[in-house]
């Protein structure tokens, strides 16, 4: 027993001399040191990674049983529903898995927001994480498209069509996008190709993002760096019991809503073949969608809109520089904490109403909503940073923690 353990060892030691993946993944996952003021909000950078996984192996699955062709995708759909072997659960976990996944990445990017982790040094760690975000909307939405429901066709020809707002050449990337003069066949097939390759390009930005996150080590509750060893612990074993822990009780909730409730989130029109020659009467897309949604209809102008839109994203590019304030915490920031719980229910706001048709009241709430969105990075944010009056910070991570 003892001289197959020595072997085995050897063996270990012997790849590693010359690939040094296990010293890698040591020092990445075990040895790593890490804050030790850490709190559950950290939890969710390693539950993403673990919904992106279940969606890459469930999806490679389902795309063995899926057929890429407007006359077979709804019907390949019931099939797998009803005939492949467990076919039921893999599609509903791949359904809600897409769902769970951007609810614990936006729960990540608010808790950056939030203890500042976007600032110096971590800007680079910040756009990669606002690039995944980009890469899964692009997945998400063509894989919303491949039911091939009356809600995948009508989504895609709303969303697709918004590029022909782009002056002089839209109307050519709409039609290079359809592969032909509207939705159709060729659209279905490149949806289907991208959609498949997507995640795996996701992959290797997480990859990025976490080797930039390892360069600086993770931010903190209190928003300061590391003084000494007394600020950290390894990695293994507090904190993989604890990501384990909150792995639990995320894939409790993950469950209940597959076995329970598993159509909650998405829209009943989609269980109803594509008809070109029926529209819906109210086109929505998936919910993670909504708030930029309700931003591109705020704006009455089709080009405003799409630029509104797009902008939405491309400002969480610029909030390194945006938030001019020193302190990276807001739990040492009295006036930005006010602020940002107005902007988390102002996303809210938007989401919902990006669930509403685009009529009365909820015309007028989108744009109040759209416009303090706008007014938290741009004009809010540069000014707090110099005329708000932070609370003293404590002088290490450790202190507070070991004065206990």
């Amino acid at each position: 027993m003892a001289s197959s353990k020595k072997n085995t060892k050897g063996i270990i030691n012997w790849i590693d001399y010359r690939l040094p993946v296990v010293s890698f993944l040591k020092h990445s996952a075990v040895d790593y040191p890490t804050p030790r003021n850490l709190n559950y909000w950290w939890n969710f950078g390693s539950l993403a990674g673990f919904f992106l996984l279940v969606q890459i192996i469930t999806g490679v699955i389902l795309s063995m049983h899926y057929t890429a062709h407007v006359d077979y995708a709804f019907d390949s759909i019931e099939h797998i529903m009803r005939n492949v072997n467990h076919g039921w659960l893999i599609r509903y976990i791949h359904m809600n898995g897409a769902s769970f996944f951007f609810i614990v990445v936006y729960i990540h990017i608010f808790r950056g927001l939030y203890y500042g982790s976007y600032k110096a040094p971590r800007e680079l760690l910040w756009w990669l994480g606002i690039l995944i975000l980009l890469l899964m909307m692009a997945t998400a939405f063509m894989g919303y498209v491949l039911p091939w429901g009356q809600m995948s066709f009508w989504g895609a020809t709303v969303i697709t069509n918004l590029f022909s707002a782009i002056p002089l050449i839209g109307d050519n990337i709409t039609q290079w996008l359809w592969g032909g003069y509207s939705v159709d066949n060729p659209t279905l097939s490149r949806f289907y190709t991208l959609h498949f390759l997507l995640p795996f390009l996701i992959v290797g930005v997480v990859v990025l993002h976490i080797v930039a996150l390892h360069t600086h080590g993770s931010n903190n509750p209190l928003g300061i760096d590391r003084k000494g060893p007394q600020d950290s612990i390894p990695f293994h074993p507090f904190y993989t019991i604890k990501d384990l822990f909150g792995l639990s009780f995320a894939l409790t909730i993950f469950f209940a809503v597959v076995f329970f409730a598993p159509d909650f989130l998405g829209h009943p029109d989609n269980y109803i073949p594509a008809d070109p020659l029926k529209t819906p009467a109210h086109i929505v897309p998936e919910w993670y969608f909504l708030p930029f949604y309700a931003i591109l209809r705020a704006i009455p102008d089709k080009l405003g809109g799409v630029i509104a839109m797009f902008s939405a994203i491309f400002v969480l590019f610029l909030l390194p520089w945006l938030d001019t304030s020193k302190v990276r915490s807001a739990t040492f920031r009295p006036i930005y904490k006010i602020f940002f719980w107005i902007f988390l229910i102002d996303a809210i706001v938007l989401g919902w109403v990006g669930s509403k048709p685009a009529e009365g009241i909820y015309i007028i709430i989108s744009r109040v909503a759209t416009l303090y969105y706008f007014l938290h990075f741009l004009i809010l944010l540069p000014l707090l940073g110099k005329f708000e009056r932070n609370r003293p910070l404590p002088e290490s991570i450790g202190k507070p923690v070991l004065a206990e």
